[in-house]
């Protein structure tokens, strides 16, 4: 009960720490869009590296200090392990806690319902079919940072509106990031021959920042 009251709680943080965002973003995009009312603006480019920067140690710290403290993970046991408690896929389903993609995602959901912008993840390697990299600027910018493990960004057009967009490295901070990973089903079926260690560049954080007024 205590794990989940703590769980709560950072889902509930979370959500306030992305609608704080949200503002700013709304405030710096009518800004850079040139509107009469606007005095200052913060170029997209740093938006986004905003954006990026909270979602990604937000993600980081729930791996290292929550995921990594349980005793299980997928069914497997953790050494290390000291709460009670496991990160699964099917946490729902087991009462168990989410996995860190998992609660990006929601964390994600959140934030694109304001509309000011929308942040997901894309990989070569997806176990989701829905987190392909899809048209030619994701797979362009899932090449570049697999290569070079630099984030990806330009102004591009979407359903004829346009977006300041970028993809960062989606970097395996963790053990638990690779183990989940490597030995998913999906995984081992699509992909038998790739197995990620840490530090390995795994898939994009893609993000939008529309442009338009």
């Amino acid at each position: 009960m205590l794990l989940a009251n703590n769980w709560s709680k950072r889902v509930k943080s979370k959500t306030i720490i992305l609608l704080a965002i949200s503002i700013s973003i709304f405030f710096s995009v009518v800004a850079c869009s040139g509107g009469p009312q606007a005095t200052v603006g913060i170029k997209p480019e740093i938006v986004v590296d905003y954006i990026h920067k909270v979602a990604e140690s937000d993600r980081t710290a729930y791996t290292k200090h929550v995921i990594n403290r349980l005793k299980k993970l997928e069914g497997e046991d953790k050494p290390k392990g000291v709460v009670p408690a496991e990160a699964t896929e099917s946490w729902k389903q087991s009462n168990g806690i989410p996995l860190p993609a998992q609660m990006f995602r929601m964390g994600a959901e959140l934030a694109s319902e304001s509309g000011n912008f929308t942040i997901g993840l894309i990989s070569d390697w997806n176990i989701n079919d829905n987190q392909a990299p899809r048209g030619e600027f994701e797979k362009q910018g899932m090449k570049t940072v697999v290569d070079t493990s630099q984030p990806y960004k330009a102004e591009r057009e979407i359903a004829g509106k346009k977006y300041f967009s970028a993809i960062y490295p989606d970097v395996a901070v963790a053990e638990a990031c690779v183990t989940c990973h490597n030995n998913h089903p999906i995984h081992k079926e699509r992909y038998p021959d790739k197995v990620f260690k840490l530090g390995d560049v795994m898939g994009g954080v893609v993000i939008n920042l529309p442009l338009d007024s």
